[in-house]
Formats: C-alpha cells, sequence, structure tokens
C-alpha cells in the first residue's frame, strides 16, 4: 500500500478515533469497592458495564461536533446518523459483557481502564500518517525500544494502575500491568497497549494460530519469538478495506453484531460489510452464503411502474422494449392513419361538391326542357321568357359553347382533385366536366335554386353577411375541404372562360372571386455594381432596368455571368461583396429586407425536408409565413390551389425522400421546392434556376403555375439556362448578362430578336434564339453579321442603345476589359487597380485576413441589423410558430424512429458490456465503473445529438431568412429530444444496473443520468452547428476522453482547477456519491479516504447535478447563438 494512500487515510482514522474517546466523559479509578461489588454483583456487575459504557456512546459528538463536521464534512452528511450506524450497539451489546466476564479483575473500571484516551488515539492516528506501514506506530511512553511488553504486540492491551482521565489529549497513562489478549469485539493495534471497540459491520473475533505458517489468523500477525506464553489475541486494526479487509464482515455472511457471524440464508444476500441479510428480488438467483443477487434477468425486461427504498420492482413484462417495438414497426402507420383520415374528408368534399353541381345541372336541364314545352304561354310572359333566354345565352355563344345539359356545353378542365392516380375513367370526366358548368351555372344565377346549397364564392351569401369574416361558419375538417375545392373548380370554369388569360380577363376574374389583394413590389435597379471584398473583381458591373409586377422576367447568360449573382444582389442575400448604384424598391430608396415577408426565394437547390410529405412542407411553410389573421379556410385554399397548379395532386401524401431514402422523382421535388414560396402568396417570387432538370412538359407546367401567380399581380424573376422555345416565349421580359455581369439585353422577349437584328445579328432557321444568344456571348459561335460586331463589344452597344453612361475604360478598350472579364474570374474580372504582382508576401497577407475580417464583419451586420417591416402582413408570433416546429418536430422524430431505435439498440448493448466487465467496487465505490459509464453514454449520446441540427442546417437557412423565428425553430428542436435525454439513461440502466447492481439505488442513478445526458446534448447542439459532420463527430468522441482525463489527474493544481469545469468530473463525482452514501459502519474509513483522495463531498450531490444541468443550458445558449450568428443566407 503506497504511502500518499496511507496519509489520506490516517486522517479518516485520526477522526474517528478521536470521535470515539469521546464518550469517555469522567475519570474511572479502580476502587477496592469496585472490585467488591464486581465479585459480589454477579451479572448485575456486567449488565451495568454494558449499560455505563453504551451511556457514554450516547454522547459521542457533543464534544467534538463542530470540529468533526469542519474538518470531516465532507464524507459525512448526518454525523449523528453515521455514528450511530457505527457505533450504536444497543441492540446487540453482548461483545462488552463478554469482555467485562474475560477480564482478570471482572469490573467495570477494567473495561474502561483498557480503552485507548484521546491521546493515545492521536499517537495510532499519527503513527500512520508518517509511516509506510499500518502496524508499526510511533514510539511512546509504554511501547518504545527500551520497553516493550506483550501489550504492545498486535492483539493486545494492558491495564493501567493510575487514574486515567480518557478526555486527556496530552497524557498517555502507564499501561503496563495485566497485559492479555484484546476482547473480541475489539481491536488492539501494534505499539499501543489499550484497545478500541471495532465498529458495526466489522467481525473481530480472537485470532487463532496457523501451526503451519505461525500465523494468527485472519489478522496476519505473527506471534513475537521467544515469548512463550504469548498467544494470539484479538484484532489489530481497523483501517480502510484494502488494508484491514480481514476486520470487514465478509461477503455471503452478515454480522448483527462484531464477534457474530450468520451465513447468508438462499433466497438472500449479504455484501460486504453487512448486519442483517437482504431479501433477493423476484425472479433473481440467491443461493446460500451469496455475496449479491443475480438480477440479469431484470435487465431483459424494463420496470414500468415503483420502485421503494427496498428496492421492490414491479415489472410489466418488458413494457418498456413493447413500446420501443411499437416506435420501430408503427410508427409510419400512426401517421399514416391521420393522412389517410384527411384523405377521406378530402375525398368526402370533392364528392359533395360534384353532387351538388350534378343536381344543379339536372335541374337546369329540367327548366330548360320545361321552357321548350310552354308553348300556350302567353305572349308577353313568352316575350319575358326569350329575352331572359337570350340574355343567359349569349355568353354561351361568345365562348362557343353549346346549351345546357349537352356534351357540347361541357368544358375541358384538368385533372381534378382528389385523383390520385394518372389515368381516369370517361366517366369521371364527365362528372368533373359538369361540375365545371354546374359552377358556371351558379354564377350566371344564383337565386335559380332555393334546395342548392353551396355556399361557396357565393356573392349573395357575401352581400347578405358583409360583416362575417370569410370561412367563419367552417368548422369541420370537411366543410373547409369543401370550401376550398369548390373555390378552386369555380377558379378554373372562369379560367377557362377567360382562356387567353389577358390582363383584362385576370381583372374580371379577380372581381368575381374577391381575391386578397398582394402589395405591388417593383424593383428599380441602376448602374448596379458588385464588387469583391478585398480581390477587385466584378461580379456585375453597370447593370440598370427594372422588373415589374404582373410580370414573369427570365435571367439568361452564360456560365459565369453573375446570374444568381444578380438576384442575389435584388433581394438582399449577397455577402463579402461592395455593392454601387441604386436599387428602388416602389421608387423609393428603401431596404428590400423590410419586405421579405412578402418575398419568396427559391434557391437553386432543392432544400424540402425529405421525412416529410408534399402537402406537410407545403402546409407548415403556408402556417408559418402567411398572415396570422388570414382564417383557416383561406389557407386551406391557398394550399390546395398550388397543388392542383404544380400537378402535385398524385403524390401529395408521399414523402419527398432523401438521398439515401428514395422518394418523389427529381422533376416532383424541384415543384415542390418552388410550391414552399408560392403558398406564402409573395408579392415579389425570385427563383434561381427553377427548371433545373426538369423535361419540357414539368417546365412548362411549372411555368403556367408561375405566370398564373403573375396574373395576380405577383412580380416574378427567374434565372434559366437554356430554355426550349415554347418556354421561352412563356416569358415576359428577358436580361441577357454576358460575362463579368454585363448586360446585353432587357427587355421584352418578343423584341429581343428585333434587337439583335438591328445590330446585324439574325437567328438562323431551326435554331432556338436563347441557345444562339448564349453561344455567341460564350464565344463558342462567332455572330453572323454584317455590321462587324463581336461578343465582346454587346455590353457597350447595350449602353448606347439606351443611354446609359458608359465607364471609360469600356469606351477606351471595350476587348480589353470585357477579355479580361471574362477570362478573371468565374463571375467576373479585376478592376484596372488590381493588386500587383511585385507586393510583398506580407502585405498580401495582411490583405486577406483584412478581406476576411470585413467579410465576417458584413455577416455578422446582416445577420443581426433590424429594420423596418413595410411588408403589411403579421405573421404568427414565436410562441405560434413554436407550435408548428414542434408539430413538425415530432412527425420527423416518428419518421425516423427507427433510427432511434438503432440508437436505443446501441445504449442497449453499452450497458451489457459495461455492466458485465467493468464492475462497481466497494474499494473504489464504483469510480472506476462509473469512469466508463460518463465516457460511453457521453460518447453516444453526443453522436446521436448531432443529427438534431447537423441534418437540417441548409433549411433552417433558407426558413430563418424568410423571417422564420429562430427562437422557436431551436426550442422545438430541443424539446422534442428531450424525449431521448428521458428515455436514453433509462435504456442504459435497464442493463447496466442489472447487471451490475451497484449499492446506489437505481433512482439516483437515473437522475445522474438524465442531467449527465441533457448536458452532453447541449455540447453536441454546439459542435455541430459550428463544425462540419466529420469534425463534430471526431470532436465527440474526443471530448469525453479528454475531460474524463483532466478529471481524474489530481496532481497538478492547474489541472484540478481546470477540472472543476469538466462535465466529467462532476458527472462522475454525482455517481460515485450515490453510491459512497450506501457504506455506513465499518466502510466509514474508506468512504472518508477514497472521497478525499478523488476530492469529492458527500454534500456536493445537488450541486453536481446542478452543474450539470448549467453546463447543459450554457451550451445550449451558446449553440444557439452560433446558428444565428453564423447562418449563410
Amino acid at each position: 500500500m503506497s504511502r500518499e494512500h496511507l496519509q489520506i487515510l490516517s486522517v479518516r482514522v485520526f477522526s474517528l478515533l478521536v470521535v470515539s474517546s469521546s464518550f469517555l466523559s469522567s475519570p474511572l479509578p479502580r476502587a477496592a469497592g469496585q472490585d467488591s461489588e464486581g465479585r459480589d454483583g454477579g451479572s448485575r456487575v456486567y449488565d451495568l458495564a454494558t449499560e455505563l459504557v453504551l451511556s457514554r456512546y450516547s454522547n459521542l459528538t457533543h464534544v467534538f461536533r463542530d470540529e468533526l463536521l469542519k474538518k470531516f464534512g465532507f464524507c459525512i452528511i448526518d454525523l449523528d446518523e453515521d455514528l450511530n450506524g457505527a457505533f450504536n450497539f444497543s441492540q446487540d451489546s453482548s461483545f462488552i459483557t463478554n469482555c467485562a466476564k474475560k477480564m482478570a479483575g471482572g469490573t467495570i473500571g477494567e473495561i474502561l481502564g483498557r480503552l485507548c484516551t484521546a491521546a493515545e488515539m492521536q499517537i495510532y492516528a499519527g503513527g500512520i500518517l508518517q509511516t509506510k506501514k499500518t502496524t508499526y506506530l510511533k514510539p511512546n511512553k509504554n511501547c518504545n525500544l527500551s520497553a516493550w511488553i506483550s501489550g504492545c504486540e498486535p492483539g493486545w492491551a494492558c491495564a493501567s494502575a493510575e487514574q486515567v482521565e480518557l478526555k486527556n489529549r496530552t497524557y498517555v497513562p502507564a499501561r503496563t500491568v495485566e497485559c492479555q489478549p484484546c476482547c473480541e469485539g475489539f481491536f488492539c493495534p501494534r505499539g499501543l497497549t489499550c484497545m478500541l471497540p471495532c465498529p458495526k459491520g466489522a467481525y473481530c473475533p480472537l485470532a487463532k494460530i496457523n501451526n503451519g505458517s505461525g500465523i494468527c489468523e485472519p489478522y496476519s500477525y505473527h506471534l513475537p519469538p521467544g515469548k512463550q506464553n504469548h498467544t494470539c489475541g484479538g484484532a489489530a486494526q481497523w483501517a480502510d478495506v484494502v488494508s484491514s479487509r480481514e476486520v470487514f464482515c465478509t461477503g455471503g455472511s452478515y454480522c448483527p453484531s462484531t464477534i457474530r457471524k450468520i451465513p447468508c440464508s438462499s433466497g438472500h444476500f449479504c455484501r460486504q460489510g453487512s448486519t442483517t441479510e437482504e431479501d433477493c428480488f423476484r425472479m433473481a438467483t440467491c443461493k446460500s452464503h451469496s455475496e449479491n443477487q443475480n438480477i440479469t434477468a431484470y435487465g431483459i425486461m424494463i420496470f414500468v411502474s415503483g420502485l421503494t427504498d427496498s428496492f421492490k420492482i414491479k415489472m410489466a413484462n418488458a413494457g418498456l422494449i413493447f413500446i420501443f417495438l411499437i416506435l420501430y414497426n408503427f410508427s409510419d402507420q400512426v401517421l399514416a392513419t391521420r393522412e389517410k383520415r384527411q384523405a377521406k374528408s378530402r375525398e368526402r368534399a370533392v364528392e359533395s361538391v360534384r353532387e351538388n353541381a350534378q343536381a344543379r345541372e339536372k335541374w337546369k336541364s329540367a327548366k330548360d326542357i320545361a321552357k321548350k314545352h310552354a308553348v300556350g304561354l302567353s305572349t308577353q310572359f313568352s316575350r319575358t321568357f326569350s329575352r331572359r333566354k337570350s340574355t343567359k345565352s349569349d355568353p354561351l355563344k361568345g365562348f362557343g359553347q353549346a346549351k345546357p345539359g349537352s356534351d357540347a356545353a361541357l368544358p375541358s378542365m384538368p385533372t381534378g382533385i382528389g385523383e390520385q392516380s394518372a389515368g381516369t375513367s370517361k366517366g369521371k370526366e364527365k362528372e368533373k366536366r359538369n361540375l365545371t358548368q354546374m359552377i358556371n351555372a351558379i354564377e350566371e344565377d344564383p337565386n335559380s335554386h332555393e334546395g342548392f346549397n353551396l355556399e361557396i364564392g357565393d356573392k349573395n351569401i357575401k352581400k347578405e353577411a358583409p360583416k362575417a369574416p370569410k370561412g367563419k361558419q367552417l368548422h369541420t375538417q370537411s366543410q373547409i375541404f369543401k370550401y376550398a375545392y369548390g373555390q378552386i373548380e369555380k377558379e378554373k370554369a372562369l379560367q377557362e372562360q377567360n382562356a387567353n388569360l389577358t390582363f383584362s380577363g385576370v381583372i374580371q376574374m379577380a372581381g368575381d372571386l374577391e381575391n386578397r389583394k398582394r402589395p405591388p413590389i417593383e424593383v428599380v435597379f441602376k448602374d448596379l455594381t458588385l464588387t469583391l471584398k478585398g480581390k477587385n473583381k466584378h461580379l456585375l458591373r453597370c447593370v440598370t432596368g427594372k422588373i415589374s409586377p404582373g410580370r414573369v422576367s427570365a435571367v439568361m447568360g452564360p456560365s459565369g455571368a453573375g446570374k444568381t449573382t444578380f438576384l442575389s444582389a435584388l433581394v438582399g442575400k449577397v455577402r463579402g461583396c461592395t455593392v454601387s448604384g441604386m436599387i428602388l424598391v416602389n421608387g423609393k430608396m428603401e431596404a428590400i429586407h423590410c419586405y421579405k415577408k412578402i418575398i419568396g426565394f427559391v434557391p437553386q437547390d432543392d432544400i424540402v425536408h425529405g421525412n416529410l410529405t408534399v402537402e406537410e412542407n407545403l402546409w407548415f411553410s403556408a402556417r408559418c409565413r402567411l398572415s396570422a389573421e388570414l382564417p383557416k379556410p383561406e389557407k386551406v385554399l391557398v394550399v390546395e390551389r398550388v397543388i392542383e397548379s404544380l400537378g402535385l395532386q398524385a403524390v401529395r401524401d408521399s414523402l419527398v425522400g432523401t438521398v439515401e431514402k428514395r422518394g418523389i422523382s427529381g422533376g416532383q421535388r424541384k415543384r415542390v421546392n418552388v410550391g414552399l414560396e408560392m403558398v406564402m402568396e409573395p408579392s415579389l417570387l425570385i427563383l434561381d434556376e427553377p427548371t433545373s432538370g426538369l423535361d419540357s412538359s414539368s417546365s412548362i407546367l411549372l411555368l403556367k403555375a408561375l405566370r398564373r401567380e403573375a396574373l395576380e399581380g405577383v412580380n416574378i424573376c427567374m434565372v434559366v439556362h437554356q430554355p426550349s422555345y415554347t418556354l421561352f416565349k412563356m416569358f415576359d421580359d428577358l436580361i441577357l448578362l454576358a460575362k463579368g455581369g454585363l448586360t446585353v439585353y432587357h427587355g421584352p422577349v418578343k423584341k429581343i430578336e428585333e434587337y439583335f437584328g438591328s445590330l446585324g445579328i439574325t437567328v438562323p432557321e431551326r435554331v432556338n434564339p436563347p441557345d444562339y444568344f448564349i453561344d455567341i456571348l460564350e464565344g463558342i459561335v462567332k455572330p453572323n453579321t454584317t455590321t462587324g460586331v463581336t461578343y465582346k463589344q454587346l455590353p457597350v452597344r447595350w449602353m448606347l442603345h439606351n443611354g446609359y453612361p458608359v465607364p471609360m475604360d469600356m469606351l477606351q478598350s471595350v476587348d480589353g476589359m470585357v477579355a479580361s472579364a471574362g477570362d478573371n474570374s468565374a463571375h467576373g474580372g479585376s478592376t484596372p487597380n488590381a493588386v500587383s504582382e511585385g507586393q510583398s508576401f506580407a502585405r498580401d497577407f495582411w490583405k486577406d485576413v483584412k478581406c476576411h475580417v470585413e467579410v465576417k464583419k458584413d455577416a455578422l451586420k446582416h445577420n443581426f441589423i433590424t429594420l423596418n417591416d413595410l411588408s403589411e402582413r403579421t405573421n404568427p408570433g414565436v410562441f405560434q410558430q413554436y407550435k408548428y416546429f414542434l408539430g413538425r418536430a415530432c412527425k420527423q422524430w416518428l419518421r425516423e424512429a427507427r433510427t432511434q431505435a438503432v440508437d436505443f439498440l446501441i445504449l442497449l448493448l453499452a450497458g451489457i458490456c459495461l455492466g458485465t466487465i467493468a464492475k462497481v467496487r466497494d474499494e473504489t465505490f464504483g469510480a472506476l465503473g462509473y469512469t466508463y459509464t460518463v465516457i460511453s453514454v457521453s460518447l453516444l449520446c453526443k453522436i446521436a445529438a448531432l443529427r438534431t441540427f447537423g441534418l437540417d442546417k441548409l433549411h433552417y437557412w433558407r426558413e430563418s431568412s424568410s423571417g422564420m423565428s429562430s427562437l422557436a425553430y431551436f426550442l422545438s428542436k430541443d424539446t422534442v429530444d428531450h424525449f431521448n435525454t428521458i428515455m436514453k439513461p433509462l435504456v442504459y440502466l435497464s442493463m447496466f444496473y442489472f447487471f451490475n447492481n451497484p449499492r446506489s439505488s437505481i433512482i439516483d442513478n437515473y437522475i445522474v443520468l438524465i442531467c449527465l445526458v441533457y448536458c452532453v446534448t447541449g455540447i453536441a447542439y454546439a459542435l455541430s452547428i459550428y463544425l462540419e459532420p466529420g469534425p463534430a463527430q471526431l470532436w465527440s468522441v474526443l471530448l469525453p476522453v479528454i475531460l474524463t482525463l483532466v478529471a481524474n489527474y489530481n496532481e497538478n493544481k492547474l489541472v484540478s482547477r481546470i477540472a472543476n469545469l469538466c462535465y466529467t468530473k462532476w458527472a462522475l463525482e454525482a455517481f460515485v456519491i450515490s453510491n459512497a452514501k450506501r457504506y455506513s459502519g465499518v466502510w466509514l474509513i474508506t468512504r472518508c479516504g477514497s472521497l478525499m483522495k478523488n476530492g469529492y463531498d458527500l454534500n456536493h450531490w445537488n450541486r453536481s447535478l446542478i452543474f450539470l444541468i448549467i453546463t447543459g443550458i450554457v451550451t445550449r445558449g451558446i449553440a444557439f447563438f452560433l446558428m444565428v450568428l453564423l447562418q449563410k443566407k
């Protein structure tokens, strides 16, 4: 045993010995009267001796309470309870009576006179402190080099002829007479001639000589040589379990007193140092002499109900495993059931609208037949009837339609609501045509049928109740769907009547439908120039023009022309660039960010949640970004209209899918990407290559939907790459850019060929005009011109054509400027002030650092800038958005339940392995075993928590830039993750605890693990947000190991101070404390020594948990700050 370990233990021994001396409150001389009384009184004397000794024990803490609590409060929670647990022999004090009977004098004084005084206890403690072995003490008055009597040998004690004052800390009485073996139930240290009582949980019988080895067993000391009359005595020492294991009651037996040891019976188990036997759990294996119970069977099942202090667990047939199986196998079905209910509501609504329309059609047909046979009516009635009939027939003639009721009168229409397959029967198509015709008839004569109860879109109803908000009476899901689908069918019918979709037709249709007005946004840009900071390279230069409401503008150009940069500049998403020129919003110098609530931006990448369905993606965007004052029926109408216009009916309930898990097709995913912005009813819609990867038909379908938005007054601008001729003609305006971000053409699509024709550039026959123009700008095709214009001169020609100011360098050297613009950069060229090659490395390095700082400063400015909101739209508040985010996160969690099940399975395996291998040892109170637990749980929970934010960075950046609440997003993710915080400790403990069976309660272990998982989850959030996935995983593995090593390193003060900031130190301390407080009696010295060695305190259990929780809260705050700070617009 090392010297340092002994030094630590000696302090504990000294404390307990001093405490033990406090029961000796007065001098007790050996009087003759006492002897006589002892001989004549018989058993009454022994009873009196026992009562006197026990009475002194009842006053143990009066004298030294303050001193003990001050010095040793770290290993004692309740001083009275701990000392009574060690030295309260009121239940069985037979060892005192037996000792009195065996003493030579047989009196009270014989017993009390042999007990160690306070001064002798100090010698015992000091000897342990100064020597390497506990069997040698410092020389004293009775045992020294010149005088070494039998009482100095281990296991022996002597009496004193002096009057003994046992509380005296300075005087050692002479004990040299009547030396005898130490009484059983007491221990007598080597080098002292006194004895001390063994604590409860110890077994201190008289030693017996082993004739073969000459050792006094079980205490392992030898008889002194040359002393033939010297026999084996009692116990020699009580210290920690490592150095005095023979004193501890052995495992498999229990010791109700320090002189009795009883083997454990079957069905019970007895740990080392036990005073009673404990009942085994049901189903546990407990044979006789069992030191621990085998409860591994409980690890296969998880408790689901109460756990009492006596460890009685009510099992429920593996209830938790059953829940996991449900989550694993039926998580998708839970959501699918809800989706089926909604689908049935939609189908019922469609069927209701169709039946009402058919009834309306039949009634009108019957009325027309009755009109034809009413020949015998009066001339006035006939004239009136004819006039009314002609009034209603004129619109039909104008549109080339036949009479109502005939097949020719049924207009064609797209696939109806509720159809889930591409092919439909002729009967269903006829029903849809009848539905459209009936909606037209309703518009013509709303009062013609009293029994018809289709309130949707009815003008007269609106006039009757002008103050009632739209959809106020629509409560049920079916009623809301009826409203939405009826409105959509009505819109389609009006679209067919206004097939040309002219602006006047749209105004008429808008007046009929009373659509909500969207605030118009016109963006005018003058001499717009973007220069990359630090490199003086132009990304855009001298771009002038405007994009207007109600028009679809296309931005085209070769690769590197700055098309995406141009759109980003319009909506204020450019970072790291110097912007010059003007951007006017509705003719005013206002920041475009003031309108971000009504601006939609569709990125080039399809940033869509793959574990949500098409409808769920669209609905979430609509809930968070539409006006909070908009009634639910109107929101349903908006979403259903977008689904219908984008042709997503067939896949509305299909998962979008990811790269790993296939979902809808790429074209459908692209349309969902566009639909996310359409459902928020933007006034300005910017799209970055929305037709990339789409076939011709899908592109046309998408552009038709966008044109419909434009006809409602939306300003639409989009980047396209070499569209087909049909698609090209569907655009209103074209912005054609050359390399270097220079404008070549900006105007109506129908006039571009005329403009280039004026330059002598004509498009060859059977060649797509946009392809030909881009090939010219790329330099692939030499323009077929008679004017000698080259592609490098086209930007200047456009400026001169429109009278725009031309920079001097472009006038002086058009070819050189454009050439450098096309060759020096992927996006643009460099200015004449470019950095020369002769500059020093230090200067270049400083310039790069300065540029980097400016870019970061620019990013911070854009992330935290607050501007006035001019969008006139009130979005849902943070709490309402939190509810929407929480609902979405729960759905995502359920759809990823199988991944969660794998995480739980790994934790189960870790619990089995560590529960089997890393046992919680009594010597260290589980410090080593719990160290592995802290590392494994931290590592596994961190890696799993990296997915919470690490996988959704792009989605968050998109949603945040559109004005959604970052706080609501973060809190919802964290809230859903609390399920793992609660369940993962339970999963791990279900195996570790029942395979290891430590003394600490499962409740204490569970509480510590909850706090630990909460702490490491916050750290994982910060790592996943700040780092890329690879480095984040590496740090998640490395941190627990490093911090655990730091927490267990106590040899350096600086490292110890750093350890106080490590969560692993506090988690390990909480585990050890929860286990150590279960050890009492004979374990007191071991407990205090181990806690002192590790620097732990029994009173710090709550503090440790609070530190873990605070660490979790602080790291979550850091993670949120990083999430907002590092977001990319």
